[in-house]
């Protein structure tokens, strides 16, 4: 068996991305998705953590800072460090920004349900937000610009119709760790760089606490499981845990729902999804 220290070298080198290339294929992905549909505008979702912040510097190279609007959507427990983050992001970008708090949204929903739990008030706020984003996109007209990386879509770490709402992701191909190393590159402040990822949805939360493993250890086996399309069991015989491959692999099959469209029910010769299955250009 390889030795399980030089096999997690040997991942986390082939996990290093070539940043200027990635760059120009990401920029150039913003920039023909949006204008193929007649628009020239991107609205961006920011947080104040990593992934909005490198959304928002990719869009604002595509298409230039004055076409991006940054919606900072803070409830009342949010930290004050994701605002001051998410401000030094539209400072370091240049881009049109905007402030709606969704505090007086939320709260009604959830004072009528006290027993509401975490993640009940969690996707509530996430799916306030996306209203909030989709209404400033006709606002703006501009299109929603994704911010869910590959760790965050394979492990169903999201809110179906509240993050994970979007009309393009150029982050969706690139796992956390890449993300971190293209953040990097194009300028991303440091102090969104390094901090803990948090989707900041109540006081203390953090992505790895909730998870029970870092991005790092997580990437390194979606890598093998996904990119090399290796077996849970090659994955243990590799070195890494039982628990933790089973639990890795049960989260990707469960949440497969989150990465499709609603399934349809084929009752006819040409169903949608199924048969019609024209390109997303088809007739521009």
């Amino acid at each position: 068996m390889t030795d399980i220290k030089t096999s997690h070298q040997k991942i986390s080198h082939e996990l290093s991305i070539n940043t200027d290339l990635v760059r120009q294929i990401l920029t150039g992905f913003v920039r023909t998705e949006i204008t193929r549909t007649g628009l020239t505008r991107a609205v961006i979702g920011l947080s104040g953590g990593i992934d909005s912040a490198l959304s928002c510097f990719l869009a604002a190279a595509a298409l230039g800072s004055e076409n991006v609007l940054a919606v900072r959507m803070p409830y009342k427990t949010s930290s004050q460090d994701s605002l001051d983050h998410a401000q030094m992001v539209i400072d370091a970008t240049g881009v049109q920004s905007k402030t709606v708090e969704i505090t007086q949204m939320v709260d009604p929903l959830i004072a009528k349900f006290p027993e509401m739990d975490n993640m009940r008030r969690g996707n509530i706020m996430a799916r306030t937000r996306m209203i909030v984003l989709y209404d400033q996109s006709a606002a703006f007209s501009g299109l929603v610009v994704g911010t869910g990386n590959k760790t965050e879509i394979l492990l169903g770490y999201s809110t179906l119709f509240g993050d994970s709402a979007s009309a393009l992701n150029p982050l969706g191909d690139l796992y956390k760790t890449q993300v971190r190393q293209l953040s990097r590159a194009m300028g991303v402040p440091a102090a969104v760089v390094t901090k803990p990822p948090s989707a900041d949805l109540w006081i203390g939360q953090t992505d790895e606490h909730e998870l029970g493993f870092t991005y790092e250890e997580v990437d390194q086996l979606l890598y093998l499981l996904v990119d090399h399309r290796y077996t849970p069991d090659e994955c243990i015989e590799a070195g890494y845990e039982t628990k933790f491959v089973q639990a890795v692999v049960n989260r990707i099959r469960r949440n497969q729902f989150k990465r499709v469209m609603p399934l349809i029910a084929k009752v006819s010769n040409r169903t949608i999804g199924y048969d019609f299955l024209y390109l997303r250009d088809w007739g521009t």
